[in-house]
């Protein structure tokens, strides 16, 4: 089979479009005829060698956390799902990923995929959708009235991010780029501050603020003064501690995504009901994946990787 692999750390350069053996699901596994993986930021800093204490990977590596795709075997002692099965996972970040025409998952990590999108755009929902989900949900424990601060609402977490708290019927204030705001409002935003034109103020104080968006220290810092006492600063940019603030009694949460089949099975659920948005920026063919790596920096919104 085709594959994307990298036999050693480094730029996009080092990213190699080889043929490699079928892999076999061990005892728990099953074997996945891709239909997509997509294209994470963490993919690039894993590949570029910076993750190798939280993320030891072994070389050669093969990209591509997130997977949509049919179950094409089964490995022993594997029950509840059968060959033919489209499904979606967040695969272990230290395993090789789906950048390659099959791919192996743990038969816990997967969820039946929503049936009303292409099953290669769904692999543009596990990661950056569980993100969102288990910063609003599951740190920040957000309710109906409260207000939520999206701070870089322009990506893709972001795009998930203020659909899940419009859905919970709070009221959303979200900070874009002009590039951006359109698709921000498209998800529900309330109010969209341009980030890049002016400081980051609000009308009144938020409940939560979550953080997406690269700032530096005193950037994140700064988010804290705009939380009422009580509140939470959740931060995804996990290689800068979420600052907190005891006086006033406001939380900070570093947030390091992980795999949950039972809520990504609930944002699948919303897909197919129509409360959901899945967005896809670009399809890229899997040969492609050098190219993307290096310019992702520019990359809009999320783009989903085929074999």
């Amino acid at each position: 089979m085709k594959a994307i692999r990298f036999h050693e750390y480094g730029d996009p350069t080092v990213l190699r479009y080889e043929d490699v053996d079928v892999p076999v699901p061990a005892a728990g596994q099953v074997r996945l005829r891709v239909a997509a993986t997509s294209f994470n930021p963490v993919d690039g800093n894993i590949r570029g060698g910076f993750m190798q204490g939280p993320i030891p990977v072994t070389l050669p590596h093969t990209p591509g956390i997130d997977v949509a795709g049919t179950i094409d075997a089964l490995g022993e002692g594997v029950s509840g799902v059968e060959v033919g099965d489209a499904v979606i996972g967040f695969l272990p970040m230290v395993a090789p990923g789906a950048s390659a025409e099959y791919a192996i998952a743990p038969a816990e990590a997967l969820t039946a995929a929503p049936s009303s999108i292409p099953l290669a755009d769904a692999a543009a929902l596990p990661i950056v959708g569980l993100t969102a989900w288990q910063a609003l949900f599951e740190h920040a424990k957000v309710t109906a009235g409260q207000r939520v601060l999206v701070n870089g609402a322009g990506g893709a977490v972001g795009d998930y991010a203020v659909q899940l708290a419009k859905a919970a019927d709070a009221f959303v204030v979200a900070t874009a780029s002009p590039r951006s705001a359109g698709r921000v409002r498209t998800a529900g935003a309330d109010e969209v501050i341009d980030h890049t034109s002016e400081p980051v103020t609000v009308t009144e104080p938020v409940d939560v603020v979550l953080n997406l968006a690269p700032v530096d220290p005193a950037g994140l810092t700064g988010l804290l003064g705009l939380i009422r006492p009580g509140g939470v600063l959740v931060n995804t940019t996990v290689w800068m501690p979420a600052p907190s603030d005891d006086e006033r009694g406001v939380r900070g949460v570093d947030l390091f995504v992980r795999s949950d089949a039972a809520q990504l099975a609930d944002l699948a659920a919303r897909v197919d009901a129509g409360t959901l948005r899945v967005a896809v920026s670009e399809r890229v063919p899997l040969a492609e994946l050098p190219e993307l790596h290096a310019r992702a920096a520019t990359l809009s919104g999320k783009v989903v990787v085929l074999p």
